[in-house]
């Protein structure tokens, strides 16, 4: 018998462009965003990945070329494998269709990612907030999202700390 990762991968990579890549056994697809939901099918319907395990993103800032990666974890219970597509996405408006239709629960993880990133999954069913207040300004995780805290005093910065820090008056 066949190595089914093996056999999804090959599959995946003909049928689409995907490049694999395989680090501590684990293997990874970098698939374009205009075919991830095509991919996803395949995987679920032919290669019975069956469970969208976790669904994530990386934020490469200040880089464009891509600005975001997504990760989409899937699960075979078929095989008990792991599979994992990335999605390159590039610029700071990014934007890739949503595969709630392939996995329901990914409109959970997608509701996350655009609260969090700001990444907006086209024909998605209910894109709004979902750990942030519905009127909060911008998006927490990315890198260059404001921070807003007070700088840590290290012996390095003592002093110019020491004289911007408030004190209580006598």
């Amino acid at each position: 018998m066949s190595d089914p990762i093996q056999i999804a991968t090959q599959a995946i990579e003909e049928r689409f462009g995907a490049q694999s890549s395989e680090f501590r056994e684990q293997v990874s697809l970098i698939i374009q965003p205009e075919h991830i939901v095509q991919a996803c099918q395949v995987l679920h319907n032919e290669f019975s990945f069956d469970m969208l395990v976790d669904q994530t993103a990386v934020d490469y800032w200040p880089q464009e070329t891509p600005r975001f990666h997504l990760v989409y974890q899937l699960y075979s219970y078929t095989y008990h494998i792991r599979l994992f597509l990335r999605v390159p996405l590039n610029g700071n408006v990014p934007s890739l269709p949503t595969i709630e239709s392939i996995y329901p629960n990914a409109n959970w993880h997608e509701r996350e990612l655009w609260d969090m990133f700001g990444i907006h999954f086209e024909n998605h069913s209910d894109l709004r907030r979902i750990l942030m207040p519905h009127d909060w300004e911008g998006h927490p995780l990315r890198k260059d999202y404001p921070l807003g805290y007070e700088e840590v005093q290290f012996t390095f910065n003592y002093d110019e700390i020491d004289v911007r820090k408030p004190y209580a008056k006598k």
